[in-house]
């Protein structure tokens, strides 16, 4: 393990620093629990100011909410202990669910306000007279501490997010630059996406939740917008470069190799992404429209499947252009933090990615069921047993379960965090009966605490020892209990750690017996709603336009390729979202056309569609991938030819393009259909628009 770098010290002396402050106030305006206060900044710490300011802001509501349901409670059911006990753990259970709805650093003050109520009610449950006080107080020092760590980690040399924002955005387009020129200038392609790039859907995941904190600061809040516009577009890369490679395979399975011209094109887009020029002043996307716009398919009207297939891959070539350009333009203005670019957005009357995403309310709710029934049971058993100091253990149970109850497999964590608790209550044990007792000046107290503070909070920033610096800070910070005078009795602390270890026991083992699986079921579920999904759009159950359909599909992608990535099971190595994706957005489209089309063309439709729900459907409810049947693919050519024969115009051509991409990613090895008479199709190229990258 390397050794923390100068910008990681440095975060860790901001932040002792202002730990030392929110104390030093905290004992200076007499609060009787001057330590919550330097808890709160360490809770709060982030080496981010504008997520530090976030978190603040999130932090005041958060103890707020739970500072006010124990005013409301406590007065209310202290003469019923048990139902007291139920309705904590309800409250706890109903924040965590408002919290697992929103997986951004948004949901944070739902999280807290769920186990703060907790915290401040059990250990003063014997004197119910006290609860209003207490809450008051608990509001005071945490908002001393929370008010501190931001100020200072604003002003005391300031770490803007925004730099790393720009190079993960850079990170990003660089990834996906690599893919588009894979597939531009690779011989051979596939028409499935493979994993290793699916998960560059998971990758945008970091930078949503830097967007989400943008806003807490002046500068972050002009290129929020930038940021979002963005993010939109490097989603709606992913389809769209899948798109491209199912047709040029389609292409190569019909000619065998691209003709010159396109082969031409392709080169020449793959060479511009490569370069990435400035926007501003770059020509090329211009030159290369025209050039798109000149090919015609140079194959003969015998052969009129290739052509059909040459059209969509044109207009998809079309529309990467225009949406690596916009990249780029929104790349620029998020770097200077303006719209000074000297190019408008092609895509800026579009709506990108819709704000629908998937939940798995049956995950969610068995996440909040269990973290209600192991507060209330854990509850019971303190109540029952008369162990004043069992109130900590409870408290612990329902931070546990709020903090980690949505992951698909808690224990871990859960075990982690007893682990480092422990250590951190035996180090607290070596000050309360070691240090302190021979230290009086407050001066001496910030001498002794700085060398496991710092060290703690200088690890920080790395991901995988984040928890372990977060339970080490607070864990030190609020056992100690520093107040005005020492008063550290062993047989408490001794009862304290005891019932804080009881509880953290209880809850690991509580999780394992009500969620024993892991990321693979999780899985499994996310591939079966992307399946029923896909049933109800075919079958006319569900309507969404191509936007709502982006944003839940993705959104699915994005849950499910992390899990694909920590359980390497073959069963689900067959996983293709995006082809999946393609399909929704064709059925779309020739659900809106329909009404149009001839009678012919209609009962054609009906019968894809049927086919389209029945497929999906029986792999929802069969739970595995069945393959679709030939007569799918029958109907599929012969709405084609229906299609050819008797529609026209915008509509003919946008129904053919669906057509095409719905053959192809229900049957993406299957030679083209057998041709018919010249006369069915027309003449000239098929100059197909751009349809939602399908």
């Amino acid at each position: 393990m390397t050794m923390p770098s100068w910008r990681d010290w440095l975060f860790s002396i901001k932040t002792f620093v202002a730990a030392m402050l929110a104390l030093y106030i905290a004992f200076a305006a007499g609060l009787p629990r001057p330590y919550w206060a330097m808890t709160a900044v360490y809770v709060v710490a982030n080496p981010f100011s504008e997520a530090t300011v976030s978190k603040a802001f999130d932090r005041v509501l958060g103890t707020l909410l739970g500072a006010a349901g124990a005013v409301i409670l406590v007065p209310l059911l202290v003469n019923a202990p048990e139902l007291l006990m139920l309705a904590i753990a309800l409250w706890a259970g109903a924040f965590l669910y408002i919290a697992l709805h929103d997986r951004t650093p948004r949901n944070y003050p739902y999280l807290l306000a769920g186990y703060t109520l907790p915290l401040t009610v059990l250990p003063t449950v014997n004197a119910p007279e006290t609860i209003f006080d207490v809450a008051v107080a608990r509001s005071e020092e945490i908002i001393v501490g929370i008010v501190v760590a931001a100020v200072i980690n604003t002003v005391l040399f300031p770490t803007n997010i925004g730099p790393v924002l720009k190079a993960s955005i850079a990170r990003w387009l660089d990834d996906a630059s690599s893919w588009a020129q894979e597939i531009l200038l690779s011989g051979e392609t596939k028409p499935e996406t493979p994993l290793t790039r699916q998960r560059l859907a998971a990758d945008i995941s970091p930078l949503t939740a830097m967007v989400s904190q943008l806003s807490r600061s002046a500068s972050g809040r002009d290129v929020r917008q930038y940021a979002l516009e963005l993010k939109g577009r490097l989603l709606l890369m992913l389809p769209l470069l899948s798109s491209i490679a199912d047709r040029l395979h389609a292409l190569r399975l019909e000619l065998k190799e691209l003709p010159p011209e396109l082969d031409e094109a392709t080169r020449r887009i793959a060479s511009w992404i490569k370069t990435s020029p400035d926007p501003a002043t770059d020509r090329i996307p211009d030159e290369l429209r025209d050039y798109l716009r000149r090919l015609e398919p140079a194959v003969g009207d015998e052969a009129l499947w290739p052509r059909l297939v040459q059209a969509s891959l044109i207009a998809r070539l079309s529309e990467l252009i225009d949406l690596w350009q916009d990249c780029l333009i929104l790349q620029g203005q998020i770097a200077q933090g303006s719209k000074s670019t000297g190019r408008r957005l092609m895509l800026r009357h579009r709506p990108i990615i819709g704000r629908e995403l998937h939940y798995d309310h049956g995950l969610i709710l068995l996440s909040v069921g269990s973290a209600v029934m192991a507060t209330f049971i854990a509850g019971l058993a303190w109540i029952w047993s008369g162990w004043i100091n069992g109130a900590n253990g409870v408290a612990f149970v329902a931070i546990a379960c709020c903090f980690f109850g949505g992951l698909d497999r808690p224990a871990p964590f859960m075990r982690k965090m007893l682990i480092w608790s422990v250590v951190a209550y035996a180090l607290t044990g070596l000050y309360l009966f070691a240090i302190l007792p021979r230290i009086s000046d407050f001066e001496l107290i910030v001498f002794v605490l700085a060398p496991p503070l710092l060290l703690a909070a200088a690890l920080t920033s790395r991901p995988e020892l984040s928890l372990i610096s977060l339970l080490l800070t607070t864990g030190l910070s609020g056992d100690l209990a520093l107040q005005g005078r020492y008063s550290a009795d062993f047989v408490s602390y001794a009862e304290n750690g005891i019932a804080i270890v009881a509880g953290l026991i209880f809850a690991e083992v509580w999780t394992l017996l009500t969620k024993p699986f892991g990321a693979e079921f999780a899985a499994h579920r996310l591939i079966h709603a992307g399946w029923a999904d896909l049933a109800e759009l075919a079958s006319g159950a569900r309507v969404l336009d191509h936007a709502a359909l982006n944003s839940r599909t993705l959104d699915r992608l994005v849950q499910l390729v992390p899990r694909l990535a920590s359980d390497q099971s073959s069963t689900l190595t067959f996983v293709d979202a995006l082809a999946e994706l393609r399909t929704g957005y064709n059925i779309i489209t020739l659900q809106r056309n329909r009404r149009v089309l001839s009678a012919d063309a209609r009962e054609s439709l009906d019968a894809i569609f049927q086919g389209v729900a029945a497929l999906f459907r029986k792999r929802f409810i069969d739970r595995e991938r069945v393959s679709p049947s030939p007569s799918l693919l029958n109907d599929i050519d012969r709405t084609l030819w229906a299609v050819l024969s008797s529609a026209r115009g915008q509509i003919r051509l946008t129904s053919l393009d669906a057509l095409v991409g719905l053959r192809r990613s229900l049957f993406p090895l299957a030679n083209g259909p057998a041709s018919a008479t010249s006369k069915c199709y027309g003449s000239g190229a098929f100059d197909l628009p751009a349809v939602a990258a399908e």
